[in-house]
């Protein structure tokens, strides 16, 4: 079992940044790939970035590439997505998720959730 919590959402002008951390506990964070998604209102859940077990490969979607970040250190067992460069459509809640095969684009693969952190984008 691996237990997450994600903090960091809140209100932001676009154009402004945020930075998620997703705080894990449990099983060895270290041994699991890392990844964020979003659900916006009324639509299916996202892709929004992943990492690898020792933070040297990623993945974005192509919606936030160049913007975001996403980091770990497994040291503190978390995981961080920096969001920079907000905007409208980046409005959603978002969720940490943690996948013992490693990183993945697709939710299926990811067997622990946080329960979400609201990132709200305004004009």
């Amino acid at each position: 079992q691996v237990r997450m919590v994600e903090s960091g959402g809140g209100l932001v002008q676009a154009g402004g940044s945020l930075r998620l951390s997703c705080a894990a506990s449990g099983r060895t964070f270290s041994n699991y790939g890392m990844g964020w998604f979003r659900q916006a209102p009324g639509k299916e859940r996202d892709f929004v970035a992943t990492i690898s077990t020792g933070g040297t490969y990623n993945v974005y979607a192509d919606s936030v590439k160049g913007r975001f970040t996403i980091s770990r250190d497994n040291a503190k067992n978390t995981v961080y997505l920096q969001m920079n460069s907000l905007k409208l459509e980046d409005t959603a809640v978002y969720y940490c998720a943690a996948n013992e095969w490693g990183t993945s684009t697709t939710g299926q693969a990811y067997k622990y959730w946080g329960q979400g952190t609201q990132v709200t984008v305004s004009s």
